[in-house]
């Protein structure tokens, strides 16, 4: 009994996995059909509008002039014409009597009555266009409903009236374990046949729907004489499924049917499962799911079928990554990385060719680029990165590679898809190339490297005239200034020649060389993108100063000797340190004639100004006052003699 309930429970789920598959499938057909559809109102206009104009014609030519316009026409033209001697009728019209018309003209007879007159065809039978809205919609719902889902309904009932039956006889001893599996065996196989004569007929979706059955009756059938009743083994129950899933693909292409191909995808995919003995079989099922995910592929490529990729692919994760928290383990390396290098390369390969043919990708496209890039990596990161972070560089950065050279292998064509494509190509290589850094790479090199791509992003984004690479760069830099916030925790054993100091010195380099790229480009930037690498020379100015300023602190607080007050020493030269990178930023600022630079020059001196009239006044002793405040007040005289002797300079001669 519980044989039995296994074997109607199995049927049962593999005719609700098969029924929701073909149904989407035929929804999506639907939805096609239903534009189609759409057009048929003003085909159904047209033609009204020519039926309209060929009853008005044959009611132009069947109704006879009047009779008086008839004269009046005839007495017009013969004045029109002239003279010419009377000639004698033809033999034929000599016995018909014809009215003697007089010269003048003759008062017009009476209309003919309506009834008299020769009667007008009756006008077609046509429904106005105005009025006529054709419930296509309707009529496609209510066909889905009775004439496919009744259908797959209808096909679960009678799979339900079968299996109760099969089990009614089972529980009786009516039929063995080998007639059981010969009786399902024969039921699936003949639905094949009697499926193929209904499809002749033109019933499609009724004739899918047999053979739906007819492959989960054959499945399961396999499945019970190998895992319930020990009829056959494993090695021959494993190559029937696989004839099964080969004689529904024979069929959906024979067919021409989508929904029968994906059904046999299915199958095929559940066969692992359904033969496993839960016991580690990598290398035959890898390379099951590999021949499966090419034919299937090649096969939705020459149709070109789109439900196809997505669930080969689906099913190739959930069957690797399933297999890999079971039974992965280190002497395995080699053989899975070649596996799961063989299935990124597999599901890369044809929306690359889809790609490089037609220059755009679907969305469904671009989750399955996505999806089996990252996925790889992380199967690459799970594997190589305790042991092997050399190896597991090299493969990153040829994901890069391979992504770089897949974009400019698109074809030159101006659409949003293709657009689409190579940003999508060109995104996955430089998140590659980026996360190599970190992966090889550890503490400050990390920051510089991700600089130091910041700066060839942005220029190769200028030349280019690209803005996702300018983006791209500046979200580089973002991540650098992060990093340097961890780098100012740090402590410097010497001055300027330490790992900090020069790690932002880099950085700030790296900031000003972008900047005046920038400036010195002939790319059209917007005016978000102009204050942001204004902002990189702030930040430049502002990271080199953070940088000497740390150094200076450090230095200072090493020279405890000769009775030196430590912390003062350090207020002290801070407070200078600032005054003089102002004083510079103003000369740099006047010799370049650069009012930012100057702007920056004059809010550090403010920034100084507070700091010694208010940290240094009260902490500071005397000695350390007196030349804080010296040293202040020379420059800030100075700044202020100079800014007064250009002023005058730029007054025109009277002016006062």
């Amino acid at each position: 009994m519980d044989s039995a309930a296994s074997l109607l429970g199995m049927l049962l789920v593999l005719v609700l996995i098969g029924i929701p598959i073909i149904a989407i499938v035929a929804l999506v057909r639907v939805s096609s059909l239903r534009r189609e559809v759409a057009q048929i109102p003003r085909l159904i206009q047209r033609i009204y509008d020519l039926e309209r104009r060929l009853e008005s014609l044959d009611r132009k030519l069947a109704t006879p002039p009047a009779l008086g316009e008839s004269r009046a026409t005839g007495l017009a033209a013969a004045a029109s014409r002239p003279s010419e001697p009377a000639t004698p009728p033809p033999a034929r019209e000599k016995a018909i009597e014809r009215p003697t018309l007089p010269l003048q003209p003759q008062p017009a007879p009476p209309p003919v009555p309506a009834a008299a007159q020769r009667p007008a065809p009756p006008p077609p039978l046509t429904v106005a266009a105005s009025a006529y809205r054709p419930p296509a919609e309707e009529r496609d719902v209510e066909s889905t409903i009775a004439g496919r889902w009744f259908n797959y309904v209808g096909i679960l009932a009678v799979a339900l009236a079968i299996s109760f039956f099969l089990k009614y006889a089972f529980d009786n001893n009516w039929i063995g374990p080998i007639g059981r599996v010969t009786i399902g065996l024969l039921f699936g196989a003949a639905l094949y046949p009697f499926s193929h004569s209904i499809y002749k007929r033109g019933y499609v979706y009724y004739a899918e729907g047999l053979t739906a059955l007819g492959a989960a009756v054959l499945y399961l059938s396999v499945w019970a004489g190998w895992h319930y009743y020990r009829i056959f083994s494993q090695g021959l129950a494993f190559p029937l499924m696989i004839v099964i899933t080969c004689l529904t693909v024979a069929v959906a292409l024979g067919r021409n049917s989508q929904r029968l191909a994906v059904l046999a995808l299915v199958g095929g995919l559940l066969t692992p499962f359904l033969v496993s003995t839960g016991q580690n079989a990598e290398v035959t099922l890898f390379s099951y799911l590999l021949v499966l995910g090419a034919g299937m592929l090649a096969i939705a490529w020459t149709r070109k079928w789109v439900s196809i990729p997505p669930v080969a692919f689906a099913g190739t994760l959930i069957y690797f990554w399933g297999w890999y928290g079971d039974f992965y383990y280190t002497p395995e390396l080699v053989t899975t990385l070649l596996f799961a290098t063989a299935f990124f390369v597999l599901f890369a390969a044809l929306p690359a060719i889809r790609s490089s043919r037609q220059g755009e990708l679907s969305a469904i496209d671009i989750a399955i680029v996505l999806t089996n890039a990252f996925s790889y990596l992380i199967a690459l990161r799970l594997m190589l990165w305790d042991q092997y972070r050399w190896g597991l560089t090299f493969a990153v950065l040829a994901l890069a590679a391979a992504h770089l050279f897949a974009g400019p292998a698109l074809p030159r064509k101006d659409s949003s898809a293709n657009r689409l494509a190579r940003m999508l190509y060109a995104g996955l290589a430089l998140t590659f190339a980026t996360l190599a850094i970190p992966i090889r790479l550890e503490g400050k090199w990390i920051t510089v490297a991700f600089a130091v791509e910041g700066l060839a992003l942005i220029w190769s984004g200028l030349r280019g005239r690209s803005l996702a690479l300018r983006a791209a760069g500046l979200v580089l830099f973002a991540l650098v200034g992060i990093r340097i916030l961890v780098l100012t925790a740090q402590t410097a054993p010497t001055f300027l020649l330490n790992q900090r100091f020069l790690t932002l010195a880099v950085c700030a380099a790296c900031w000003l060389a972008a900047f005046f790229l920038a400036r010195a480009s002939d790319c059209k930037l917007g005016e978000a993108e102009t204050h942001l690498f204004f902002f990189l020379e702030v930040a430049a100015n502002f990271c080199f100063l953070l940088a000497l300023s740390m150094d200076v602190w450090d230095l200072f607080a090493r020279k405890t000797a000769l009775g030196i007050d430590r912390e003062r020493v350090q207020q002290l030269a801070l407070s200078l340190l600032w005054v003089a990178y102002a004083l510079a930023l103003l000369v740099a600022g006047t010799i370049r004639k650069s009012a930012p630079l100057r702007w920056q020059g004059l809010a550090l001196l403010g920034v100084a100004i507070g700091k010694v009239f208010f940290l240094d006044l009260s902490f500071l002793t005397r000695f350390y006052r007196i030349v804080s405040f010296f040293v202040l007040g020379m420059v800030l005289l100075a700044v202020s003699f100079y800014y007064q002797k250009h002023s005058e300079a730029r007054r025109k001669p009277g002016q006062s």
